[in-house]
C-alpha cells in the first residue's frame, strides 16, 4: 500500500488540474475543442496559464517553507514569518511608485532583492539574540514583517496606492493569463535545485559544526538555500501575490507523515501545496459562481484551521 500512495497522490492532483481546467465563468465547449478556435483560446489563454501558475506557485511557496524551517532547525518558520514576504511586498510598492510601468522581469528582479535584503535583515537580527526557546524564532519574524507591513502601508498611503497593493498581494488567480504566468517557469527550476542539494540541505540541518566536520562548505550551501528562497518568494508576490500558510502547514503536515528525510518528502511537499492551491481556487469559483473568492483568502482559512490542529495534536507515543 505505501508503494501505491504516491501514484494514488498524483492521480489526485492531476484530477484537480483537470477541474481547474473545467471550472470558470465560461463553459469551454470541449465538443468542439478541435473544430472551433475560440475553445482553444479559452483554454490556452485563461484556463491554462492559470493552472499552470496554481501548481508552479503552490510547489515553490510549500518547498521554501521547507527549506527555512529545515535551515532555522524551526517547524514554525515560513516565508511569511521570516521577512521575505513583506519585503518583497515593499520592493513591489517600491517598483510601482518609481516605475508603474515597469515589466514583469524587473518587478521580480526588485521583489527578489528585497526579499533577499528581508531575509538578511531576519537571520542578523536572529544572530543577535538568545534563542531559548523555538517560538521566539517566528515570533522575531512576525514582528520584523509587522514592522516592514506598516512601513509599506504608510508609504501606501502617501503615494494612494494602497488599494493597488491590497490588489496586488491578494494571491488572486484570475489575474493570470497567457503573457504573465511563463516567468513562473523559473520558480519550478528553482524547486528542481532543490532536489538536487536536498542531501546538502540536510547536512546544513545539522548545524554549522556538523556541516564542517563532514567537508560541507556550510557558508556557501546556506547561501544559495536562502538565495533560492528569496527568488521563489519573490517571483511568486509579483506574479500572484500572497499565498498565506502554505509554507507553513504543508511541510508540517509532510513531516508528520513521511518523516524529515528532505530527498524523499519533497515530492511529497510538491504535491501537497500544488494541490492544496488548487483545490482552495477551484473552491473559491465554484462558492460564489460567476463571481470568485481569491485563493490567497481561503488559504488563510484553511491554512490557519489546519495549523491550530498541528499544534493541538497530542503526540503519541508507543
Amino acid at each position: 500500500m505505501k508503494a501505491l500512495a504516491f501514484p494514488v497522490a498524483l492521480l489526485a492532483v492531476i484530477g484537480l488540474v483537470v477541474a481547474s481546467l473545467a471550472t470558470g465563468a465560461g463553459a469551454v465547449p470541449w465538443g468542439r475543442l478541435w473544430s472551433d478556435p475560440a475553445a482553444w483560446d479559452v483554454l490556452l489563454i485563461s484556463r491554462w496559464p492559470r493552472t499552470v501558475a496554481l501548481v508552479l506557485a503552490g510547489m515553490a511557496v510549500s518547498v521554501s517553507g521547507l527549506i527555512l524551517q529545515v535551515l532555522t532547525r524551526n517547524r514554525f518558520v515560513e516565508p511569511a514569518t521570516a521577512g521575505t514576504v513583506p519585503a518583497a511586498s515593499l520592493g513591489i510598492l517600491v517598483i510601482g511608485i518609481a516605475w508603474p510601468a515597469a515589466p514583469v522581469v524587473v518587478k521580480m528582479l526588485v521583489a527578489a532583492g528585497f526579499s533577499i535584503a528581508g531575509l538578511a535583515l531576519f537571520l542578523l537580527i536572529l544572530r543577535r539574540l538568545s534563542l531559548r526557546s523555538a517560538l521566539l524564532i517566528p515570533l522575531v519574524g512576525i514582528m520584523l514583517g509587522a514592522v516592514l507591513g506598516a512601513i509599506t502601508t504608510f508609504v501606501a498611503v502617501r503615494y494612494e496606492m494602497l488599494q493597488s497593493l491590497i490588489a496586488w498581494l491578494s494571491g488572486d488567480f484570475s489575474v493570470i493569463l497567457r503573457g504573465r504566468y511563463e516567468v513562473l517557469w523559473l520558480v519550478g527550476l528553482l524547486t528542481a535545485m532543490v532536489y538536487l542539494i536536498a542531501n546538502r540541505l540536510s547536512i546544513v540541518g545539522l548545524g554549522r559544526d556538523v556541516a564542517i566536520t563532514l567537508g560541507l562548505n556550510y557558508r556557501s550551501t546556506m547561501l544559495f538555500a536562502l538565495m533560492i528562497v528569496a527568488m521563489v518568494n519573490g517571483v511568486v508576490t509579483v506574479v500572484v501575490g500572497t499565498l498565506p500558510f502554505l509554507g507553513l502547514i504543508v511541510p508540517n503536515l509532510i513531516s508528520l507523515m513521511k518523516g524529515d528525510h528532505i530527498r524523499r518528502t519533497i515530492p511529497w511537499v510538491c504535491l501537497l501545496g500544488s494541490g492544496i492551491t488548487l483545490l482552495c481556487d477551484i473552491a473559491g469559483r465554484v462558492i460564489r459562481a460567476p463571481y470568485e473568492i481569491p485563493a490567497g483568502a481561503l488559504l488563510g482559512v484553511f491554512g490557519a484551521v489546519v495549523f491550530l490542529l498541528v499544534l493541538l495534536r497530542e503526540p503519541r507515543h508507543g
